[in-house]
């Protein structure tokens, strides 16, 4: 990979995706609701990159979406490579608030950027739960200078692409 997506801890969690054909308009544009599939595709990997998935040593928690906002500030075209950061906001006792950024890669200016809220359920009840103590500490410390890479940023092969530490 170049130089430019080599692992720096002084940047939060960073997943990168394509935008392909089948998420846009007839002018190449991403539809509106597929901003929503990136930010949960990226809260995945994020949440793997703490140590939650399916092959998780421990049992994954319950986390159930209540509230989702999204701030466009321009469009992303088909065949961009998305640049997506993941960092929590704010901690609850049962809820977490997660700020996403989508960049092109490479680039500065905002995309859009969301909050979404995500409310930690018993698995059995779905009722409220308190976020159990190693959850609480991974999504404090974060994955900083993790990235994930389903874009294939320049430089970067299809064998080398994927977690980046």
């Amino acid at each position: 990979m170049d130089d430019h997506h080599t692992h720096d801890p002084a940047l939060p969690f960073r997943h990168f995706l394509r935008v392909r054909y089948s998420e846009c308009d007839a002018q190449k544009v991403v539809f509106n609701s597929r901003y929503t599939e990136y930010v949960d595709v990226a809260f995945t990997e994020f949440m793997r990159a703490l140590g939650y998935g399916a092959h998780a040593p421990d049992s994954n928690p319950e986390l159930q979406l209540v509230k989702h906002t999204i701030e466009w500030r321009s469009s992303a075209r088909f065949d961009d490579v998305l640049e997506i950061r993941v960092e929590a906001l704010r901690l609850g006792t049962t809820s977490v608030t997660m700020r996403c950024e989508m960049r092109r890669a490479g680039e500065d200016a905002l995309l859009a950027q969301t909050e979404t809220v995500y409310v930690h359920v018993d698995p059995h009840s779905f009722n409220k739960a308190p976020i159990p103590a190693r959850l609480r500490e991974a999504l404090q410390r974060g994955a900083p200078g993790v990235q994930v890479d389903h874009g294939h940023v320049a430089g970067a092969s299809s064998a080398a692409a994927g977690v980046r530490r």
